[in-house]
């Protein structure tokens, strides 16, 4: 029955059981399963979607972050150029095209 009930150090001239690197211990193993389950995914992509706008280029499809489908006829540094419809054009900024659709997925612009 002892096993199961920890022994009472009061007034222990040493430190307690366990020492005093466990709470620090646990903030380092939580601070590593953190940055492994949310920021690293993240960072990568965010990474994957810089490349995706460094390759957007006149005549392709895209979809911008509103669900906004067209085909790329111009692009600039921030803003970029989207024929939604045959003669209607929409300057969106660069960040917001969330994804490249393959072609042919427009139909009319």
């Amino acid at each position: 029955m002892n096993a199961l009930i920890p022994e009472a150090y009061a007034q222990a001239a040493g430190a307690a059981p366990g020492g005093s690197f466990a709470p620090l211990l646990m903030m380092v193993v939580f601070i590593v399963i953190f940055y492994f389950l949310l920021i690293r995914p993240q960072q990568k992509k965010a990474k994957e979607h810089q490349a995706m706008l460094a390759k957007v280029a006149p005549g392709d499809e895209v979809v911008t972050s509103g669900g906004i489908l067209g085909k790329v006829v111009e692009v600039g540094d921030s803003f970029t150029t989207v024929e939604i419809a045959d003669g209607v054009r929409i300057k969106v900024q660069k960040f917001q095209i969330s994804s490249l659709v393959p072609k042919g997925t427009v139909k009319g612009a």
